[in-house]
């Protein structure tokens, strides 16, 4: 479903020698997400996104990730409006981040903080912070969005682990989820995993408790909760004229 660079597209570290006179203005059109149905969550962004969104896991029989789905059709996010505003109540850290990223280099030792040198909102005018000081240096800005980015890190490799437990654990079922629309027509999305409560009503004594402890057992019911939002998808998909869709 979802890639880590889904909406990147000219990827490229900051340096001094490039970006000194570079500003970057404030997002406030996500019309870069458009065409994206799903993106990557974070295990500590559940009980935000489960309002508005389904919550499930993508991967395959031996990794998954937790992903938020944006759409119920291929290429379509319901959540952007004709401006490219964002319409959910919360803004995954995924669409957040950009047009920031790290990347990992080649020998796999470090991370550097690279940007979409595509976004419109940079610029040399010094139309919003400076990403890089006058004697070289990152700016207070730069600095902000690296912690932001190191943080996020930081909980994707916890997210791992997580989903490595439900995993060895055996809790999870390949889904489908199907609406019928008022017309008669069925719209479905599959190729993802939830958590069976069958199987976690199987979990021995001991089990349940180390979910609890970790906090594990909390995600699960947020995840539950948040699949009755495949109608609110539903609905939402039916608010926006077909031939806008692609």
């Amino acid at each position: 479903m979802a890639t880590q660079l889904l909406f990147y597209n000219e990827v490229a570290p900051i340096t001094a020698e490039r970006h000194a006179s570079w500003h970057a203005r404030e997002v406030k059109d996500f019309s870069f997400a458009k065409k994206v149905n799903s993106v990557p969550l974070m295990a500590a962004e559940f009980l935000s996104a489960l309002t508005d969104y389904p919550i499930v896991f993508a991967g395959d029989d031996e990794s998954v990730l937790p992903v938020l789905l944006l759409g119920m059709r291929n290429a379509e996010n319901v959540f952007i409006g004709s401006e490219g505003n964002w319409k959910g109540r919360y803004i995954p850290a995924f669409i957040r981040r950009y047009p920031f990223v790290l990347a990992l280099s080649d020998d796999g030792e470090k991370y550097y903080l690279c940007i979409d040198e595509s976004f419109a909102g940079f610029n040399q005018s010094d139309e919003g912070p400076g990403l890089i000081a006058e004697d070289g240096t990152p700016t207070e800005y730069t600095a902000g969005v690296l912690q932001f980015l190191s943080q996020y890190q930081a909980e994707f490799e916890r997210t791992k682990a997580i989903c490595k437990k439900l995993k060895d654990l055996n809790l999870l079922e390949a889904k489908q989820a199907e609406v019928t629309l008022p017309s008669g027509e069925k719209m479905s999305v599959d190729g993802f995993f939830a958590v069976d409560p069958a199987r976690l009503a199987t979990l021995s004594a001991e089990a349940i408790v180390e979910l609890v402890r970790s906090g594990t057992y909390e995600l699960i019911c947020f995840h539950l909760a948040s699949l009755r939002n495949f109608e609110l998808l539903r609905d939402r998909s039916l608010e926006r004229e077909p031939a806008s869709v692609g």
